[in-house]
C-alpha cells in the first residue's frame, strides 16, 4: 500500500472513530464513514474487503485509546497492587462511560468471533495486567488468578453496561458506580487490607 492508499485508509478509520465517539455504534454505516471521510460511498470496500474489516479497525482503535489509558493510570497509582487494581477498575469503568459507543463496538460479538485483525487478542494484554494485579491481591484460598481476574473483569463489565441502561441506579439509588466498584472489588478479592 502507497502512502495516498495508507492516508485514506487511515482517513476512513478516523471518521468512523470520530462518528461512533459523536453517535455511537448505530451510526457507522459504511455510506456515512465515506462520507465524512470525504471520499465516495463505494471507497471503503477498496481498503476494507467487507464492513466488520472497517469496524473492527474501529474497534482497534478504541483497544488502543484504552491501553493508553490503563498504562498511564499504571504509571500513576503507585506501587500497592490493591490501589493499581482500583484505579485500573475505575479506569475501565469511566472509559466505558465516556465512550460508550467506542465500548459497545469493542466488545461485539460478531466482530471479536471474526477474528478480522486479530481483534480480540488485542485485549489480551489488558487482561493480562488484570489479571498480574489479581495474582497479586488474591488470597491463597481465591480461584487461580486467570479465573478470578475474568470473573472481576465480568462483574465490571456488567456494571458499565447496567449503570449505562440506567438499571442500576434505578435498582440501587445510587448517584454514582463508585459503591459498585469497591463491592465488586471486595466481593472478588476480599475486604481491603489495612
Amino acid at each position: 500500500m502507497d502512502a495516498e492508499e495508507t492516508g485514506l485508509r487511515a482517513r476512513l478509520v478516523a471518521a468512523g472513530v470520530d462518528l461512533v465517539l459523536r453517535e455511537g455504534q448505530a451510526a457507522l454505516s459504511l455510506r456515512e464513514i465515506a462520507r465524512r471521510a470525504g471520499v465516495s460511498h463505494g471507497a471503503p470496500r477498496r481498503y476494507f474487503p467487507t464492513h466488520v474489516d472497517l469496524l473492527s479497525a474501529i474497534a482497534r482503535e478504541g483497544f488502543a485509546d484504552l491501553t493508553v489509558r490503563v498504562e498511564q493510570t499504571m504509571r500513576d497509582a503507585g506501587p500497592d497492587p490493591r490501589t493499581r487494581l482500583t484505579a485500573l477498575a475505575r479506569t475501565y469503568l469511566d472509559f466505558a462511560a465516556a465512550h460508550r459507543g467506542m465500548f459497545e463496538l469493542m466488545f461485539r460479538h460478531d466482530l471479536l468471533d471474526s477474528g478480522r485483525l486479530r481483534l480480540r487478542e488485542t485485549s489480551l494484554p489488558l487482561f493480562a495486567v488484570l489479571a498480574d494485579l489479581v495474582d497479586q491481591v488474591r488470597r491463597p484460598t481465591d480461584a487461580p488468578a486467570p479465573v478470578l481476574a475474568g470473573a472481576l473483569w465480568a462483574n465490571l463489565h456488567g456494571i458499565a453496561q447496567l449503570w449505562a441502561w440506567g438499571s442500576l441506579p434505578l435498582a440501587t439509588g445510587a448517584r454514582d458506580d463508585e459503591a459498585l466498584l469497591r463491592a465488586a472489588l471486595d466481593a472478588h478479592l476480599g475486604p481491603t487490607r489495612h
